[in-house]
């Protein structure tokens, strides 16, 4: 499982390779956050618990990221642990539910690295290759 940072000349330009969907999304969620801060130093002080729909996997990436994104800029949190409890598809829509471990934003102690302003569908890839499920997508800076 990794995250990278790719070149891109203006955004941020993120690709993570996991095991399963599952571990993927989970990992493009801790991404999110790894744009913005240093997670290591962000504690595990709050819980929660995120639900997300989109009609295709597309959706459903930019929707995920779109909610974390909210998540910072309307409640200040930001995650250092992410989870994806489950993933389905069901009546025609795609369904994510996961646990968001972190806490507040403090100046004083989160290092501030990246605004991000919005997900993008510039770039988004949702694949297999060999084992791994990789997933590219660009977060507008």
């Amino acid at each position: 499982m990794s995250i990278k940072f790719l070149d891109h000349p203006s955004d941020l330009y993120v690709e993570v390779k996991a095991n399963n969907l599952e571990e993927a999304f989970a990992l493009c969620g801790l991404a999110v956050y790894e744009a913005m801060t240093n997670t290591n130093l962000v504690g595990r002080e709050e819980e929660v618990k995120v639900v997300i729909e989109g009609f295709d996997l597309y959706s459903l990436l930019y929707n995920w990221i779109e909610e974390l994104i909210y998540l910072f800029d309307s409640k200040g949190f930001l995650g250092s642990y992410v989870k994806v409890d489950e993933m389905i598809e069901t009546n025609g829509k795609f369904v994510l539910k996961a646990t968001i471990l972190g806490e507040k934003y403090n100046p004083e102690k989160h290092e501030s690295k990246t605004a991000i302003k919005a997900a993008t569908y510039h770039l988004m890839e949702i694949k297999r290759e060999n084992c791994y499920y990789v997933i590219r997508y660009v977060l507008d800076i």
